[in-house]
């Protein structure tokens, strides 16, 4: 089943209350409220796009391991995906996707890592859970989903929503700031040139792994 169909249904189980609990339906017009006015807001179209150039990172992976794009980038192209964390069960069927496409992107030359502002220890958990073979990557302060035109701040009444969820953020980012990234996918060409672009203000809405496949081919030099 293609990701998008997986978050569509899991969507609708959600708000249906098939997951065995109920969702109070406070909670699922607030969710929409926010998601709406981020898209309205623009956010998406000031992020990193196609045909720019992407800005070098280093992060550390969950075993404190400093990972460099600029060194992944010397052995060929890399997928960057950045998620909201581990608490966010669509991010964490989007890792799962990636982990099944892993082996074509590898086959390809390319390399793949997925960012989140979550600490390392919750990263782990993300590694642990979805069973990832590629490198996840915390971003304190959403400093580099910033630098990607990523990073927004929560509206009061969504932080209120998710204190009422018990979803911590500054505790789990380890970041007082209550920000997060918009969702997004990127191919960064050997060059840093940014070959693929997309940016989500919907967080239930992500590309198909499968996407990143024609810019991945190009770069190799194949044909689509």
């Amino acid at each position: 089943m293609p990701l998008q169909a997986k978050l569509d249904t899991f969507r609708e189980d959600f708000e249906a209350g098939r997951l065995g609990y109920t969702v109070p339906s406070s909670v699922i017009d607030t969710m929409r409220r926010a998601t709406a006015e981020l898209i309205a807001s623009g956010a998406a179209a000031q992020a990193l796009r196609a045909g720019e150039t992407a800005p070098a990172f280093t992060l550390n992976d969950p075993d404190g391991k400093r990972v460099s794009s600029i060194d992944l980038l010397a052995s060929g192209p890399l997928v960057v995906s950045f998620y909201r964390g581990a608490w966010c069960p669509y991010c964490n069927m989007e890792l799962q996707a990636l982990q099944e496409t892993l082996p074509e992107f590898v086959k390809l030359g390319a390399s793949l890592v997925a960012i989140s502002p979550q600490s390392e220890v919750n990263s782990r958990r993300s590694v642990r859970q979805n069973g990832l073979g590629f490198p996840i990557l915390s971003d304190p302060h959403n400093k580099i989903a910033a630098a990607f035109g990523l990073r927004f701040a929560l509206p009061d009444y969504l932080i209120e929503m998710h204190k009422a969820l018990e979803i911590d953020l500054p505790t789990f980012n380890g970041d007082p700031s209550w920000t997060l990234p918009m969702p997004a996918r990127y191919v960064i060409g050997q060059n840093s040139m940014v070959l693929y672009a997309e940016v989500n203000p919907d967080y239930t809405r992500r590309p198909e792994p499968q996407d990143m496949l024609p810019p991945l081919r190009r770069a190799a030099g194949q044909c689509t």
